[in-house]
């Protein structure tokens, strides 16, 4: 499991007009090629009608899994721009699917390069982009009497709270980052005066929002 990478954060799309022709970006994540392609035939299936539907996508941790379709258009004018988008912006497990609707104005190979290249860009600025960071997930058992100090505490840490539990005792589950996992048993042994017992649970990973620099 990596310890970090980007990825999309939910799927969408977004739409943007070229001299007269219509570019809708589709996008999803996909962790799977099955679920890549599933999702190309549903969008060629919502837009039969399209003059073209390219699709691109990078799967796997090292992105050993990549394919680019210019369904039609010029090759390497559509898809491999659209391909390239995602390796610059560094994501993973993504499929993109730009569909076009002709206006009747021809863009040209370097203005189809540009175009499929913009559309891909922008809609992954609308659907947004999270950072996946792994943590592991510490079980902290405590009296109820701790719970408004404790959870006080590591709302305003650096540390994320996964879940709750109330039961006959508070479970809090924390996100913690691997290297800092001793780190934050200690203090919350500092915290407690020793009246907390701990595990460790899985390995799950945290998203946080990414906002790209410009």
């Amino acid at each position: 499991m990596l310890p970090r990478y980007y990825t999309v954060k939910q799927t969408g799309k977004n739409e943007i007009n070229i001299q007269k022709s219509r570019f809708i970006a589709h996008i999803k994540r996909a962790e799977s090629e099955n679920e890549a392609q599933e999702f190309i035939q549903t969008i060629k299936k919502q837009h039969w009608n399209a003059t073209h539907n390219c699709s691109a996508y990078l799967i796997g941790e090292h992105d050993q899994i990549q394919k680019a379709n210019d369904d039609g258009e010029p090759s390497g004018t559509a898809a491999v721009p659209m391909l390239e988008v995602l390796k610059k912006r560094k994501l993973k497990d993504t499929v993109v699917v730009v569909t076009r609707y002709f206006g009747g104005i021809k863009l040209g190979a370097g203005g189809l390069i540009r175009a499929y290249g913009k559309a891909t860009s922008e809609g992954l600025d609308a659907v947004g982009i999270v950072e996946r960071k792994l943590a592991q997930i510490i079980h902290v058992k405590i009296d109820y009497t701790w719970l408004g100090k404790i959870e006080k505490e590591v709302r305003a840490s650096e540390y994320k709270i996964k879940d709750i539990h109330y039961l006959d005792t508070v479970e809090v589950e924390v996100y913690v980052a691997e290297d800092l996992v001793q780190p934050f048993m200690d203090w919350m042994v500092e915290l407690t005066n020793g009246q907390c017992d701990m595990k460790k649970g899985d390995k799950l990973y945290l998203e946080e929002d990414y906002v790209r620099e410009t």
